[in-house]
C-alpha cells in the first residue's frame, strides 16, 4: 500500500526520494527489516499470550532424550512468521503483481490447513491431528490453483533472447512475451526442458495440452515440499534454520530472473514480473530469522503445522515460479532428506514384515534428525551440522547459475 501512496506522491507532487520505492531493492530491504522487527519484538508478545492462554504443545513420547521437558512449549508459532510476512507484503509489494497474489495466497491456504492441524491437536486433545487425507488433500487442492494460475494466466510469461543472427550489432535484444511450459535442469549445458515434450507423441497440437503434465508437476512438488518442511520440524531450529538459508537462494534466483541485464548475462530464463517476488521473499526470510530467535534450543516456541506446512509450501512455488523446482532435491536436500528417509523407513518395514513375519528398520528411527538423536547426538549438534549441510547445498545451487 505504501508503494501505491510514494507512487502517487511522486507523480504529483515530485517529493525528492520518492521515487526509491520504484526500486524492488529498497522495498525488498524495508520488508525484510519491518518482517525482522515484527517476528522479534511482537512476536515475543505472541509467545506471551500462547503461554498464557496454555496452547502447549502435545508431546507423543518417543523415547528421546529431552523430549519430556519439551511438553508445553507453546505451539502455532507459525503465525508469527505468517504475519511478520504478509504485513510488509502489503505495505511495500506491488499487490497486482500476479506471482505477489500466488504466494499470498498459499501464504493463508497453507496456514488454515497447518492451523486446523494445530487446533485439533491442542484444543481437541487429538494427538493426530488433521486427518492425513484432508491434509494432502488441502495440498493438492493448493497446487491445482498454483498450476492453473501459471499455466493460464496471462501475465505469467518469459521472454526469450533474439538469436545472434537477429541482433544488430551485438546489442542483446529479447523476442515478445510468451507463454511457456519450460523449466530449468540443472548442470546442464542446454539446460532447458519443455514439458511439452513428455507428450509430443499426441500430435502436432500437443502444446495445446501441455497442462496435462504442468499441472500434475505442480501438485506433486508442492506436495512434495510442504511434506519435506513438515517432517524436518522436529527439533528446535531446524525448520525454520534449513529454510532461511533455501528463501534466500531463491530470493537470488527471483531477482536475477526478474531482471533484463543480469538473466542474459548469466543466460538464465528472463520471466518479466517475477523479480516482484524479492519483495515477499525478503519479508520472509526476516520472519523466519526473527522466529528463528525464540525457537533455537531450547525453543520458546513451535512453528507447528501453521508454520511448517506453510513454509513447504511458499518454497515450492517460489521455485515452481521461477522454473527452478528441479534444483530442489539439491538446494532443499535437508527435506529431501527427510521425506526419503522416512519414505524407507516405512517401505522396508512392511516389506520385511511381508517377507520374513517381522518388520525391520534402516534407520533407528525417521524422520532421519531423530535417528541421530537416538545415536546419542544432542539436538543443537544436529542441527548445526544439518546446516552446515544446508549452507553448502545453498552455495552449490547458486553455482549452478554459472555450472553448466
Amino acid at each position: 500500500m505504501l508503494y501505491y501512496l510514494f507512487d502517487y506522491i511522486e507523480n504529483q507532487f515530485q517529493l525528492p526520494g520518492a521515487g526509491l520505492f520504484q526500486y524492488i531493492t529498497f522495498r525488498s530491504a524495508l520488508a525484510f527489516i519491518m518482517a525482522l522487527l515484527l517476528s522479534t519484538i511482537y512476536g515475543k508478545r505472541l509467545i506471551d499470550f500462547l503461554r498464557k492462554k496454555q496452547i502447549g504443545e502435545t508431546v507423543r513420547d518417543l523415547g528421546l532424550e529431552g523430549q519430556n521437558q519439551k511438553a508445553g512449549t507453546p505451539t502455532m508459532g507459525g503465525i508469527i512468521i505468517i504475519l511478520a510476512t504478509l504485513i510488509p507484503v502489503f505495505l511495500f509489494s506491488k499487490l497486482e503483481n500476479i506471482y505477489v497474489v500466488i504466494l499470498i495466497v498459499t501464504t493463508l491456504w497453507m496456514g488454515v490447513i497447518g492451523f486446523i492441524d494445530d487446533y485439533i491437536k491442542v484444543f481437541k486433545k487429538d494427538k493426530e491431528g488433521l486427518k492425513g487425507k484432508f491434509k494432502v488433500l488441502g495440498q493438492v487442492g493448493l497446487g491445482l490453483f498454483v498450476g492453473v494460475m501459471l499455466y493460464f494466466h496471462p501475465s505469467v510469461t518469459m521472454k526469450k533472447e533474439l538469436p545472434f543472427s537477429q541482433k544488430v550489432a551485438n546489442t542483446h535484444l529479447f523476442g515478445e512475451a510468451h507463454k511457456s511450459v519450460k523449466t530449468t535442469i540443472p548442470f546442464l549445458k542446454n539446460n532447458e526442458f519443455d514439458y511439452t515434450s513428455l507428450i509430443s507423441w499426441m500430435g502436432d497440437d500437443v502444446s495445446n495440452y501441455a497442462w496435462l503434465i504442468f499441472i500434475p508437476v505442480v501438485i506433486f512438488i508442492v506436495t512434495g515440499v510442504s511434506n519435506g518442511a513438515n517432517l524436518t520440524d522436529g527439533i528446535d531450529g531446524l525448520a525454520a534454520g534449513t529454510s532461511t538459508i533455501i528463501v534466500a537462494v531463491l530470493g537470488v534466483f527471483c531477482w536475477v530472473s526478474g531482471n533484463i541485464v543480469f538473466s542474459d548475462y548469466l543466460n538464465v530464463m528472463y520471466i518479466p514480473n517475477s523479480g516482484e517476488m524479492t519483495v515477499f521473499i525478503s519479508a520472509f526470510a526476516g520472519g523466519l530469522i526473527g522466529f528463528l530467535w525464540y525457537n533455537t534450543y531450547p525453543a520458546q516456541v513451535f512453528m507447528g503445522d501453521t508454520g511448517s506446512l506453510t513454509i513447504g509450501g511458499i518454497i515450492a512455488v517460489i521455485a515452481i515460479a521461477v522454473r527452478k523446482e528441479l534444483l530442489i532435491p539439491v538446494l532443499a536436500g535437508i527435506f529431501a532428506a527427510e521425506n526419503m528417509s522416512v519414505i524407507l523407513q516405512v517401505g522396508w518395514f512392511k516389506y520385511t514384515k511381508k517377507k520374513y513375519g517381522e518388520g525391520r528398520r534402516i534407520f533407528k528411527m525417521a524422520p532421519l534428525h531423530h535417528h541421530y538423536q537416538k545415536k546419542g547426538y544432542h539436538e543443537s549438534k544436529i542441527v548445526n551440522r544439518f546446516l552446515i549441510v544446508g549452507i553448502l547445498l545453498a552455495v552449490l545451487s547458486v553455482v549452478t547459475l554459472k555450472m553448466r
